[in-house]
């Protein structure tokens, strides 16, 4: 049976099938895992947060999309794995409490794809054989201490953490991006195309896009992400 038409089953709720697909894709997420490797943390643990990665990438994966299901899977798992070293960083916890962390993560990636809702305190306490208490703990460790979401203020403008974020921490949206304005190049104006151009097409950072068209990274952030809202908005008219 081809990827595709595991995927079509999983998204219909054959655990199965997507069991099956992860897998058959182990060596893909060992292959990103090894990367990441010599950075304070256990191969075994990346493979895990890998695997969740993989898991969000089979559930969220449109067989519409025309790219190889592996293309887009490779930068799901890599932003997990990024997104968990860059988190575990902000503050230092127990391994135990890590290590119920990534089973809460597992046993809840599994309930939401089979009830389509959030598991509760005592749904994850049966199905992690965890107490209450520990897995308060693990949940409330793996807060970040500052919201990417929160505001922030300039002389004239207000941003956010995530506008400041380089492009590595939400690698998956770009891909998705990618795909979208390989076919919408022709309706920007010059300085707009650039910037795409620069950013999806050169892999540049938005900081280095700014320095290049003397600008400041929020200001490519911002105008970045009004070129794409209306990219968008051309593509679902």
């Amino acid at each position: 049976m081809d990827t595709l038409t595991l995927i079509n089953r999983a998204h219909q709720g054959d655990k199965l099938a997507r069991d099956k697909i992860l897998i058959e894709n182990t060596g893909l997420i060992w292959s990103i895992v090894r990367r990441f490797l010599n950075r304070g943390h256990e191969g075994e643990d990346l493979f895990q947060i890998g695997c969740i990665g993989m898991l969000k990438a089979i559930d969220r994966f449109d067989t519409e999309f025309d790219v190889a299901f592996s293309t887009y899977a490779v930068p799901m798992i890599a932003g997990e794995i990024r997104r968990f070293i860059r988190d575990d960083g902000i503050v230092k916890i127990s391994r135990k409490i890590k290590e119920n962390q990534m089973k809460i993560m597992h046993q809840r990636e599994i309930y939401i794809n089979e009830k389509k809702q959030e598991p509760t305190i005592e749904e994850l306490e049966k199905v992690c054989n965890l107490t209450k208490e520990e897995i308060v703990m693990a949940m409330d460790a793996s807060r970040n201490v500052e919201s990417i979401d929160k505001e922030m203020y300039s002389k004239d403008s207000a941003y956010t953490l995530m506008d400041l974020a380089e492009d590595d921490t939400n690698i998956e949206e770009t891909v998705l991006n990618k795909i979208m304005v390989q076919q919408l190049m022709d309706m920007l104006e010059s300085k707009e195309r650039k910037i795409i151009n620069l950013r999806y097409f050169k892999n540049k950072t938005q900081s280095q896009v700014a320095k290049e068209m003397g600008m400041t990274q929020v200001q490519v952030s911002r105008l970045e992400k009004k070129i794409l809202n209306s990219m968008r908005n051309e593509k679902s008219t």
